[in-house]
């Protein structure tokens, strides 16, 4: 039921984060910021690896594991319906772009997707069904997706959220077996794991232990190192200021301004640019927010909201935008 939870709170904060009412539970912070320490990123995957039952050469059927069990593909799937926008990118990146013929209203990038309003938080089976869908991927079953589908013959891919790189190159691996795109798969595996071991390699001395705080809403909803995107900074070296405030591993505390503006971070990043409005001159204009050391530094990134967020093919781009901003304050000491 939490993991559950868990993936509608993050799908609902990634997607719509300026809902206006509060969402989850508000994380009243007691402890100084001062002692803020890293937390371990290391968690257990929360996609299964992909193996198959025959190779990518030999075509279908194909089976996967997946963390909801053994799911097999009968032959080549020809009208995929893609209910995640992090999947659906994913899908065009790896060579099945031309099987999808729908995708949920969130799908908007690349700009190719066929988005419809097709929804993943509340989906209505009837309309999937009707685009003919012999293959429908989602990021999370909300009740009756899997078994409504099921029962129509409909094959359902769920790819929960990743917590780690492994999880997501993972499921890169089950989109190119399910699709037959093994081949297009490796090479965005491939293409992606070089990108960002280039900016890591290009992080000069003195980024490690850096402090940063990274803004979902305006709520001052945030995320730790144990989700997916604060392992994506701990690659860097970076050290989340809200991962004390989450002693229950909950990922996504809403978090006090008082205890935010006393942590004082090195670098904040605006994962709020779209939904909420939110850039480096109106946060300045926050009470208590003007002499904070990421404000005077110039130290506000503005992120686009939906590169921060997708577990997709654009990770690459949001690194080498927290890399770029890490190297100019380094720069600056």
């Amino acid at each position: 039921m939490r993991s559950r939870f868990t993936a509608i709170l993050a799908t609902a904060l990634v997607v719509a984060a300026c809902g206006g009412g509060d969402t989850g539970s508000t994380t009243s912070v007691g402890t100084s910021p001062t002692t803020t320490t890293a937390v371990s990123t290391t968690v257990v995957a929360t996609t299964a690896p992909a193996t198959t039952t025959t190779s990518f050469e030999d075509g279908f059927p194909v089976t996967i594991e997946t963390a909801s069990g053994s799911l097999t593909i009968d032959e080549r799937p020809s009208a995929v319906v893609s209910l995640s926008a992090s999947a659906t990118e994913l899908l065009f990146a790896l060579g099945a772009g031309d099987q999808v013929v729908a995708a949920d209203e969130f799908s908007d990038y690349p700009p190719e997707a066929p988005t419809t309003d097709l929804s993943g938080i509340s989906p209505n089976l009837e309309a999937i069904a009707s685009y003919g869908a012999d293959l429908v991927v989602a990021s999370f079953d909300p009740g009756d997706l899997v078994a409504g589908l099921g029962a129509l013959g409909i094959p359902v891919l769920v790819q929960d959220a990743p917590v780690k790189l492994d999880d997501v190159y993972a499921q890169i691996e089950q989109l190119g077996a399910v699709t037959g795109n093994g081949a297009g798969a490796e090479m965005l595996v491939a293409d992606m794991q070089a990108g960002i071991a280039q900016v890591v390699a290009s992080l000069p001395e003195g980024a490690a232990g850096l402090t940063y705080y990274h803004e979902l809403d305006d709520q001052f909803f945030t995320v730790t190192s144990a989700t997916f995107i604060g392992q994506v900074y701990g690659l860097l070296g970076l050290v989340n200021v809200a991962d004390v405030a989450d002693p229950d591993g909950f990922g996504y505390p809403k978090l006090q301004e008082e205890y935010l503006i006393e942590a004082d971070p090195d670098l904040v990043f605006l994962a709020d640019t779209k939904c909420c409005g939110q850039s480096a001159a109106t946060l300045a204009e926050r009470p208590g927010w003007e002499a904070m050391t990421a404000v005077t530094n110039g130290a506000v990134v503005e992120l686009d909201d939906d590169v921060a967020s997708r577990w997709g093919p654009r990770i690459v781009d949001f690194l080498e935008a927290v890399g770029h901003a890490v190297t100019e304050l380094v720069a600056l000491s």
